[in-house]
Parts: C-alpha cells; sequence; structure tokens
C-alpha cells in the first residue's frame, strides 16, 4: 500500500512538474510574441506564469534553454497548422485560399508581429548558432510540405511536368518571409499580399490547360 502511495505522489509530481514546465513555455511564448526576445526577461516569464524562481531554473537552466523551448513550441502549432491546410490544396485556386488565409491571420496589430518563427530567427540568428539551426531545420520542414503539395499539384495535372517543386516552394516561402516582413515594418498586410501573389504566379505560368 505503501508502495501504491509513493507511485501515485511520484505521478502526481510529474504531472503537476509539466503543468509548471507548460504554463512557463506559454507564459514566454506570449511575452515574446508582443515584445520580442530580447525585451522578454525571466523575471516577465515568472510574474506572467505565477511560478518563482526555483521552479523556472528547475526546468530551464538560463534563458537561452527556454527560448528553444518556445521555438519548438511554436514550430509545433505553425507547422502542424501548415500541413493539415496545405494537405488538402489540390488546386491553384486552393493554394490561393491558403495565401488568403496567412494574410488574414497577419492583420493582428497590421502585421506588427510576424511570422511566428521569422521573428524569432531575425533576433538570434546572429546570436546562437545552435539555435539558429534549429529554426533552420523547423523551415526545412515548412519547405518540404510545400514541396509535397507542388508535387500534388504535377501529380494532378495542374502543373506541367517541367515545373520544379523545390525552386517554387522555396521561392513562395521566400516571399512569404519577406510579405511578413515588409507587413511588420510597414504596418500593411496588403504588401504581404502582393509578395505572395508573385510567388503564386511564377508557379502559375506552369500551369496547364486543364488548371481551374
Amino acid at each position: 500500500m505503501s508502495n501504491s502511495g509513493d507511485g501515485t505522489s511520484a505521478r502526481r509530481l510529474t504531472s503537476r512538474g509539466a503543468a509548471t514546465k507548460a504554463r512557463i513555455v506559454e507564459a514566454a511564448n506570449q511575452l515574446m510574441f508582443e515584445r520580442g526576445v530580447a525585451l522578454t526577461t525571466l523575471a516577465d516569464v515568472r510574474t506572467a506564469s505565477a511560478t518563482s524562481k526555483s521552479q523556472l531554473y528547475q526546468h530551464f537552466a538560463d534563458k537561452n534553454a527556454l527560448v528553444r523551448e518556445v521555438i519548438e513550441f511554436r514550430a509545433e502549432a505553425l507547422l502542424a497548422q501548415q500541413r493539415r491546410r496545405l494537405e488538402k490544396v489540390d488546386s491553384l485556386r486552393g493554394l490561393e485560399l491558403w495565401r488568403d488565409e496567412m494574410v488574414e491571420r497577419n492583420t493582428l496589430r497590421d502585421g506588427a508581429y510576424g511570422c511566428p518563427l521569422g521573428s524569432i530567427a531575425n533576433e538570434i540568428a546572429d546570436q546562437d548558432d545552435d539555435t539558429r539551426r534549429i529554426i533552420a531545420n523547423h523551415f526545412d520542414e515548412w519547405l518540404q510540405i510545400i514541396v509535397d503539395t507542388i508535387d500534388r499539384l504535377k501529380a494532378r495535372g495542374v502543373l506541367r511536368g517541367d515545373a520544379d517543386p523545390r525552386a517554387l516552394a522555396g521561392g513562395l516561402l521566400a516571399a512569404l518571409q519577406g510579405g511578413y516582413l515588409l507587413a511588420k515594418t510597414s504596418r500593411d498586410v496588403s504588401l504581404m499580399r502582393v509578395a505572395v501573389d508573385m510567388a503564386i504566379a511564377q508557379i502559375r505560368a506552369f500551369s496547364t490547360a486543364s488548371d481551374d
């Protein structure tokens, strides 16, 4: 009976610890989204997550460790959303609807927050090479999702056989990131639409007569 109680207690502590860690990461993510990494302090995170200094350091050795966890948190959500959305695209019109959703998602504060991954990359890419590589790997995952989408358009006969999925996907992702930056700088999301439209026009240049 004593062993059973010890096991239950250990599981309860593990569950409580996981909940505390999740609360810290969610608070840090929101603060870094609103203020940026540089202007978010660990003291800010402790206050926002209602945790003590010892609780925070139990899960994260330093701010860099917390930033990396925030990156994983953002990447998981972003890539899952992109995968769900782009897996449904089977026409150029579908790609345009995806564009509409991306622009609409960025209208909060007229694009002030930017891309969840791109914004954090802009801040720390030159400061921490290990973290830069982590972000680069997530961008590679995102690129592959778009490559798979364009491959599917080729397979359906929407695009000609000479279309290069990786080159077109790279252009689209680069335009999207450039659009995020332009919108954030100018507070005008219409510039994001223009940038992405130009990349989609390049993809459309490979359309076949069966394009809808």
